[in-house]
């Protein structure tokens, strides 16, 4: 983790790649020169993997975050593994994990740590996935909330979208003028 004197945030996105979205956060990070860490769905992957290629390209870094978005609570820890392994068969090799909704069991976890994983939550979530919250709802959220070293989450969705699109150039913009980086997780 980064220094206290050192004004660094870590922005993940979750559920992508899809091509609506993703291309588009690419655009705005670049513009930042903010790196990221992307949580991917495998099956989004497998439906977009020049997308995938692309935030690689770029210097983001990738995460599982299931092939299949699972609830864990709903499916034994046997299924919820086969479903990250899942993910791992597409080829895509990564330290980190974070569960959809982010809930699993404590088997579950366990059985994911086994495996070599990093959990990774985070301490600011934008909600730009409720589609009945305003913009201005999320990006107050971000910013009431953020401080240094936090790890902010935002979802590269087609539900995060409208939200999105509107929050992210602000947060960007707003923490790169109070002199952030923008860095993918250590």
């Amino acid at each position: 983790m980064p220094s206290k004197k050192e004004k660094v945030l870590y922005l993940t996105f979750d559920d992508g790649p899809i091509p609506e979205v993703t291309p588009w956060v690419l655009q705005q990070l670049k513009k930042y020169q903010a790196q990221a860490t992307f949580f991917c769905l495998g099956k989004n992957i497998e439906k977009h993997p020049e997308i995938l290629q692309q935030v690689k390209e770029e210097g983001h870094q990738i995460g599982n975050h299931t092939f299949h978005h699972l609830k864990g609570w709903e499916v034994t820890t046997e299924e919820y593994l086969q479903d990250v392994i899942q993910f791992e068969k597409l080829g895509y090799s990564t330290a980190y994990f974070r569960p959809p909704y982010g809930k699993c069991t404590s088997a579950q976890a366990k059985a994911i740590i086994q495996k070599g994983y990093k959990i990774v939550m985070w301490d600011v979530i934008s909600e730009d996935y409720d589609q009945n919250l305003s913009p201005e709802h999320c990006l107050q959220t971000v910013l009431s909330q953020v401080k240094n070293g936090s790890i902010i989450i935002f979802h590269d969705s087609l539900k995060a979208e409208k939200n999105l699109r509107q929050v992210l150039p602000k947060v960007l913009g707003h923490y790169s003028s109070l002199g952030y980086v923008f860095k993918k997780l250590p």
